[in-house]
């Protein structure tokens, strides 16, 4: 089903995109481009990205992008059958952090980090509902590099949503987001250019 882009209204901390059900706040440009440049050329040089493998009705496919987990050390995660064990901060992913946690005033101990290398890589359908999120977790996501086109659709309706997510841009996914709608990055054939996600969260420890 085709969506359109989101209407959205200017507040002081962002603007505030009109998405029913949940809560969505969109900054354009976190950080200025001349710093997005800076930390696009260190994330890609430095993060020990790889290509992890999921497996479907006994079938092990390839992750359709590279990844890297990091956070604290409790912050153990999984989803379809892959479990992520933390690697330690940086301090170019700690200092991330800060900034976001500062700006947000969000608790974030865990970083998923994504490397697009071209329209071909992408990312399905989904929601960031496993219980180790809590039951209604706020995600910050911050993105580098080329635009890709982020989709949400709603869990219910099926109506569908897009964003354009720029170099530079922070989309807050928060209260509602992940119960009622879902996410994705579709392929966009012909498209060149690198993108790198960072999605910044809070791991809840399990008893």
């Amino acid at each position: 089903m085709q969506g359109a882009l989101l209407d959205s209204v200017t507040c002081e901390d962002g603007e505030q995109l009109a998405l029913p059900d949940a809560s969505l706040t969109y900054y354009p440009a976190f950080y200025c481009a001349t710093r997005c440049a800076e930390l696009f050329v260190h994330l890609r040089a430095e993060i020990p990205w790889q290509q992890d493998t999921l497996t479907f009705g006994g079938k092990t496919v390839p992750v359709p992008r590279l990844q890297a987990w990091f956070g604290d050390s409790s912050s153990h995660y999984g989803y379809s059958g892959l479990k992520l064990i933390p690697q330690a901060w940086t301090p170019l992913l700690a200092g991330l952090r800060e900034d976001l946690q500062t700006r947000l005033a969000l608790p974030l101990n865990s970083v998923l980090l994504n490397w697009y290398r071209d329209g071909a890589d992408s990312v399905a359908w989904h929601s960031d509902d496993e219980r180790e999120l809590g039951p209604d977790p706020v995600i910050a996501s911050l993105s580098f590099g080329t635009a890709r086109t982020f989709e949400l659709r709603h869990k219910q309706r099926h109506d569908v949503q897009k964003i354009s997510l720029g170099d530079g841009a922070l989309l807050v996914m928060g209260s509602g987001t992940q119960r009622h709608w879902q996410h994705r990055i579709p392929k966009q054939p012909g498209l060149s250019g690198e993108r790198i996600n960072l999605t910044f969260r809070f791991i809840h420890t399990m008893a």
